[in-house]
């Protein structure tokens, strides 16, 4: 269910944010979360950071000015979303993480090398996501940098979406066995597919004016959303019709990577076609030193967060709860297929199933939140989240999954929403957007850390994936029960009251 989150769908790095009322792009796989701020007398740096008109004197950033964009460029914009929707469900969610696990890393046809490590393939894959994640993560800030510096977003987002198009054409020729092989090339997609998001969602600002965000921001969430059912819909379609000629598993998931990546490609191109570079270069960038500057900036933003009891508290939990929805995401799937049987075909419809009550989640939630209050939709979402997972960790049918699936679509839009607004509403007035970017780190270093746990537990008990999905259910009630010590009434008036605080 990968990003089955709003991108934050997984764009959940150290991104541009958006201000609570500002709908973000998303799709199935990932969660990979893309949002945008436009602050009054703000302007937002590449990697997340938001500069004041003062900022800007004292480091010397240059202030771009923003213009609408005509409705060709927004779709050409939007066009991506679609294209690394086809990544985000077919290969990090619904398919070949299961392949992976099942075929790849099988002890039948595993070397003697890893079999002596005693590392099943669900470990092998948890080290993949955990590494990819975390290698996003602290690459941000210098990419975001070097961005800024040379005004190459588009530049640096082409070579992104070239390399993790590259590397998912690869898996589709990793043979049972080739671990280390398959290994590295899924760590690399993994990878250049976090960057891009990154580097798609700093365009935003560019496109469109304060007026007409959230009308362009929900374009681009439609888009991911349909890009995530057309590429189920083909692979589901390819898969079936492979099956009826008589190939097998290591045939036809190996082309269904091959025509992941050429759906990548081919609608990328209206991206890259059409949508112009607006930034000016930042001169005080290069000059400090891309590394320095970089995280010199995410040091800036914590240290600022630290002044806001709530915040603070709400972005601790909000990293232990993720650490379990991100790992439900990327390896439902594979306990799928490996606990209670699911085919491949059954797997995708899943997955379809999710995308669809996750929108209708996120809008039943949306409406009740502005009723009642953040913290206890978000409570709420926890409480499903929970129970959907505790179904699946005793699930004897395949039915109790499907039921389970349905609680992890609802939940799954209200913790991604709620929670974003709830961090919106927590910071001082110019200062979201750098809050709103510690939530995609916090998202990030969740998705290593809940994979790392999973796989970790996997291994001690054996390859018991029951115990080890147990593991997300203990971070889902640690989450629920630092969500008591939140104040929201407070944490929305100290925003209010002590929205300049020195540091």
């Amino acid at each position: 269910m990968e990003d089955l989150e709003p991108k934050s769908q997984n764009k959940d790095s150290l991104h541009m944010t958006t201000s609570p009322e500002i709908p973000t792009s998303a799709h199935v796989a990932n969660d990979e979360i893309l949002s945008v701020s436009i602050l009054e007398g703000a302007t937002v740096s590449n990697n997340g950071a938001v500069l004041t008109n003062s900022d800007q004197v004292k480091s010397g950033a240059p202030v771009t000015e923003v213009a609408p964009a005509g409705k060709g460029e927004i779709v050409a914009w939007a066009s991506y979303d679609i294209a690394n929707a086809t990544y985000g469900t077919v290969v990090a969610t619904a398919i070949y993480n299961a392949y992976f696990v099942n075929t790849i890393c099988a002890p039948s046809a595993a070397s003697s090398w890893f079999t002596n490590l005693h590392l099943s393939g669900t470990v092998l894959l948890t080290i993949v996501i955990c590494l990819s994640a975390f290698s996003i993560v602290l690459t941000a800030p210098i990419v975001g940098t070097i961005a800024d510096a040379t005004a190459a977003k588009k530049k640096l987002l082409f070579i992104s979406t070239a390399l993790c198009i590259a590397c998912t054409a690869s898996l589709g020729f990793i043979e049972p066995g080739q671990i280390w092989f398959g290994m590295l090339a899924l760590y690399l997609a993994n990878t250049f597919f976090g960057t891009g998001e990154d580097l798609i969602a700093s365009f935003l600002p560019e496109l469109a004016t304060r007026e007409n965000m959230g009308k362009i921001s929900a374009i681009g969430w439609a888009a991911g959303y349909v890009g995530s059912l057309i590429a189920l819909g083909l692979a589901f379609a390819f898969i079936q019709w492979a099956k009826s000629i008589n190939q097998v598993e290591t045939q036809y998931v190996p082309e269904t990577m091959l025509i992941c990546a050429g759906m990548f490609a081919l609608f990328s191109v209206p991206t890259f076609a059409f949508l112009k570079e607006r930034a000016k270069p930042d001169p005080a960038a290069s000059a400090k030193g891309y590394f320095k500057t970089g995280f010199q900036r995410l040091a800036h933003t914590v240290r600022h967060a630290r002044h806001y009891r709530d915040l603070f508290n709400f972005l601790l939990t909000l990293f232990i709860y993720s650490c379990g929805t991100t790992t439900v995401i990327h390896l439902a799937s594979v306990y799928a297929q490996a606990v209670l049987k699911f085919t491949s075909q059954e797997s995708i419809l899943m997955v379809l199933l999710v995308s669809v009550t996750a929108a209708i989640g996120a809008g039943i939630f949306g409406y009740i939140q502005d009723r009642i209050g953040s913290i206890k939709t978000i409570g709420t979402a926890l409480g499903i989240w929970t129970i959907a997972t505790i179904i699946a960790v005793l699930a004897q049918e395949k039915w109790h999954l499907w039921v389970a699936a349905n609680g992890v679509g609802i939940a799954m839009g209200a913790t991604g929403s709620a929670g974003r607004a709830l961090v919106g509403q927590f910071s001082p007035k110019g200062r979201s957007g750098e809050f709103l970017g510690l939530w995609g780190v916090a998202h990030k270093l969740a998705t290593a850390i809940g994979a790392l746990t999973f796989g970790g537990v996997a291994m001690v008990s054996g390859d018991n994936f029951r115990v080890a999905l147990t593991s997300c259910v203990v971070f889902f009630i640690i989450g629920f029960l630092l969500l008591l010590r939140v104040n929201e009434d407070r944490g929305r008036k100290a925003a209010e009251l002590d929205a300049d605080i020195p540091v």
